[in-house]
């Protein structure tokens, strides 16, 4: 199974291929979509729509996981980000790939253990998970690797659970 992680963002999105073979994730690739600043928003939405179905269809992901989006600050930036999501969310369900929705504190539990991990940990461990010399950068990527590895460990979880259920 191939697991696209996405870091939404309207400046940088993180993303995030992973294959998922039993309990063994690897990751296929990885990086980011960056728009330029002071460049016309829907400018910027178009350059990060296109760049994701250029990236999906190259790709060919089975499945697609997004970190919740979450602010309490600036209203703004949370807009942009929305819309940012949106066009990101519309490229997966174009291609009719199963979309799936982590919080950070999800995300945080599925990797480290604790829901109220710092951002250093889960960073590692995902590096240590993926057998990577390196922490990826900038950390909407590594972030964007975290959330396709949550929703492999969750995704492996509720198939055993269904199963169950349907027995």
């Amino acid at each position: 199974m191939r697991i696209l992680g996405i870091d939404p963002g309207i400046a940088i999105v993180g993303f995030g291929f992973i294959d998922k073979q039993g309990n063994k994730v690897t990751p296929v690739q990885y990086g980011c979509i960056q728009t330029e600043a002071h460049t016309p928003e829907e400018e910027r939405l178009m350059h990060v729509y296109e760049a994701m179905v250029q990236l999906i269809d190259k790709y060919k992901p089975d499945a697609v996981a997004f970190e919740k989006l979450f602010f309490n600050r600036n209203v703004t930036t949370a807009m942009s980000v929305s819309q940012a999501r949106g066009v990101l969310v519309l490229a997966a369900a174009q291609k009719g790939l199963p979309i799936a929705e982590y919080t950070p504190m999800q995300v945080k539990q599925a990797i480290v253990g604790y829901g109220k991990a710092e951002k250093r940990q889960v960073q590692e461990m995902t590096r240590m998970f993926l057998k990577l010399q390196a922490i990826p950068k900038p950390d909407d990527v590594a972030d964007a690797l975290s959330v396709a590895i949550c929703h492999a460990h969750s995704y492996t979880l509720n198939s055993k659970i269904n199963e169950v259920l349907r027995s």
